[in-house]
């Protein structure tokens, strides 16, 4: 009986919601575009960049809120970015320099 009991604690805490404050956001990169120009999310949210495209896309910012390289990845490859500071942080893609994204960051 205190199996089952266990069971459908653990079972009940992976539907929860992330920490308070935290959530996902998913930006696709298709047709040499971010599926979205402008996003806003708050510190410790994660950005999902997935690649759609059949060619390579690099994903950096150099902005001073957040400095990143995300390297290289094909397609139906993803990476993930956590939000770490409060500012507008100003993305683009290495190989395709007309792919441009700006996240508003807030508390």
């Amino acid at each position: 009986m205190h199996r089952t009991v266990g069971a459908l604690l653990t079972a009940a805490s992976l539907s929860l919601p992330q920490a308070a404050g935290a959530g996902e956001h998913m930006v696709a990169q298709k047709n040499k575009a971010f599926t979205v120009k402008t996003l806003k999310a708050k510190v410790g949210d994660t950005v999902v960049f997935r690649n759609e495209d059949p060619f390579a896309h690099n994903i950096f910012s150099l902005s001073g809120v957040q400095s990143f390289d995300l390297g290289t990845f094909g397609k139906d490859e993803s990476k993930k970015l956590v939000l770490g500071k409060e500012g507008k942080l100003e993305i683009e893609c290495a190989i395709h320099p007309e792919m441009k994204l700006t996240v508003e960051v807030e508390k």
